[in-house]
């Protein structure tokens, strides 16, 4: 009997194990299912398919739904040069999104407002710069300085926006420029 008892202990104890196991791998499998449906989204909707491009996308969260506010990163990152953010280069991005055809209520416009509550993190720029790239490969040389001009000029405009003194001077800061040549490189 203490036999049959240590058999159907044994037994017990094993089908927890397996059962722990069976959990995790397959907790494992949805996790990679879940990155996979999420890339081949972002690859759908941003006519990517560098897998690395595709993984410095998901890492900053971007999904299908966001991805157009990819074309916005360049004025972030020169309205936030200097460390603050005003009132007219706030103004200046959320026209530039509407511009853009982002609706107040989609996904990208509110991902964009969160960037102009809080400076984004520099993965978002490593990624932009990513995305370009991998872009700009599939462009021919007119295309792609056309791509270029639009987002720099976009990017300017929102440099402009606060600079200067009674309208007068230099309008765009040395940090503002140094941002714009960055964003620049990143099509070369």
């Amino acid at each position: 009997m203490s036999e049959e008892f240590l058999g159907d202990r044994r037994k017990a104890l094993e089908e927890e194990f397996f059962a722990k196991q069976n959990q995790r791998l397959l907790r494992q499998l949805r996790e990679t299912m879940a990155v996979k449906a999420k890339t081949e989204a972002l690859a759908a909707a941003s006519g990517i398919t560098d897998a690395a491009v595709l993984a410095q996308l998901a890492a900053i969260d971007l999904s299908s739904e966001t991805v157009a506010v990819l074309a916005l990163v360049p004025l972030i990152e020169v309205a936030w040069a200097d460390g603050r953010l005003d009132a007219k280069e706030q103004s200046a991005l959320l026209a530039a999104a509407e511009q853009a055809g982002l609706g107040k209520d989609s996904a990208s416009y509110q991902l964009l407002e969160e960037w102009v509550k809080e400076r984004p993190s520099p993965r978002v720029l490593a990624a932009w710069k990513a995305y370009v790239a991998a872009l700009a490969e599939t462009l021919d040389g007119e295309a792609k300085h056309a791509l270029q001009q639009e987002l720099l000029g976009r990017a300017r405009v929102v440099a402009e926006a606060a600079g200067g003194f009674l309208g007068l001077g230099n309008r765009i800061s040395s940090a503002e420029q140094a941002v714009l040549t960055e964003l620049e490189q990143a099509f070369a």
